[in-house]
């Protein structure tokens, strides 16, 4: 998102800015500093939010995900670069017997709170009970990011891990798609692409326009499925058949996430068997009386998908496989 790396860039040359000054930045300087780039992050997130509350419930919940995957990564970025400076001051979060105290310094030293010769009883105002209380909040928040991130890591490199070797035996290498809620259908029109040579028949606004069309004229094969997926939410007072146009809509002119009753609906329009492999579920396999007497794996007889559930910490994604040249 363009406001996000605008504010990367801007906290990047405040860093750039201050790096030539650090030997002769003193403590509250430094501190100062520090309260002033977590509040620019703080007040840009805000932004980003407001924002992302825009556009339909599918579009407000991409754009969602993607703030806090971006948020997350440049707020787990400035804390380190915070950790590494507070470091040269004694402030240390390493596990010996005086973390808790190194800690307790931490938050009160980016709460804005002398801790230079404090009495043990001394007086605390109540403006620096709240700092401290925000800084320990912030504290915590950013312990569970980097948490939450670790694992999504773990995940993501399990799933890839298992993916790829379901793959080798067919030759066959994952072409990564972008992450725009559109990742189904870029992810056809890249496999039409290559069933052609060159350029697909189709663009992915085209394939959602097809398949909202489809769906509309046989709307008595998904409807089933649709309501089965998709709970009323407040719409009981709006007819099945309204709903279900609704949801038609979003399939076409926004950036909802296709499933499997877009994937029914692909497969019957462009007349291709679907092949799905995951590396987190069983492979799936869609429009089997489209299935060439070649086989699943013949030249062109089958569109190649992969689905992840891990990827890019936003949910479920689907990319594009190819033929593996390097073998």
């Amino acid at each position: 998102m363009t406001d996000t790396v605008e504010l990367g860039d801007k906290l990047s040359e405040t860093s750039s800015e201050n790096a030539s000054h650090e030997k002769h930045e003193t403590r509250d300087e430094m501190l100062s500093r520090h309260r002033k780039e977590k509040a620019q992050l703080q007040n840009k997130e805000m932004e980003l939010k407001k924002g992302a509350a825009k556009g339909s419930k599918a579009e407000q919940k991409a754009k969602k995900k993607q703030v806090e995957e971006e948020i997350s990564q440049l707020s787990t970025k400035l804390q380190t670069k915070h950790a590494e400076e507070l470091a040269s001051l004694g402030y240390s979060s390493s596990s010996n017997g005086n973390d808790k105290s190194n800690i307790d310094n931490l938050v009160k030293a980016i709460a804005g709170v002398s801790v230079a010769n404090q009495p043990e009883h001394a007086r605390i105002t109540k403006g620096a009970k709240k700092r401290g209380k925000r800084a320990q909040q912030e504290a915590e928040r950013e312990k569970r990011i980097q948490e939450e991130q670790s694992s999504l890591v773990s995940d993501r490199m399990i799933e890839d891990e298992k993916l790829k070797k379901k793959l080798e035996p067919h030759g066959l290498i994952v072409n990564q798609i972008k992450p725009d809620g559109h990742c189904l259908y870029r992810a056809v029109e890249d496999q039409l692409a290559s069933f052609s040579g060159g350029s697909s028949p189709y663009t992915f606004q085209d394939l959602r326009k097809m398949v909202a069309g489809y769906m509309r004229e046989n709307s008595s094969d998904f409807i089933p499925f649709f309501l089965s997926d998709n709970t009323t939410e407040g719409d009981s007072n709006i007819s099945v058949a309204d709903r279900f146009e609704k949801y038609c809509v979003e399939v076409e002119s926004t950036a909802a996430w296709g499933g499997h009753l877009e994937l029914g609906a692909l497969s019957h329009c462009l007349g291709k068997h679907i092949m799905i492999f995951s590396g987190s579920f069983p492979d799936v396999e869609i429009g089997k009386e489209y299935l060439s007497a070649e086989g699943a794996y013949s030249s062109n007889a089958s569109i190649m998908l992969s689905y992840h559930k891990h990827a890019f910490g936003l949910g479920e994604h689907y990319n594009s496989l190819v033929p593996n040249l390097i073998r």
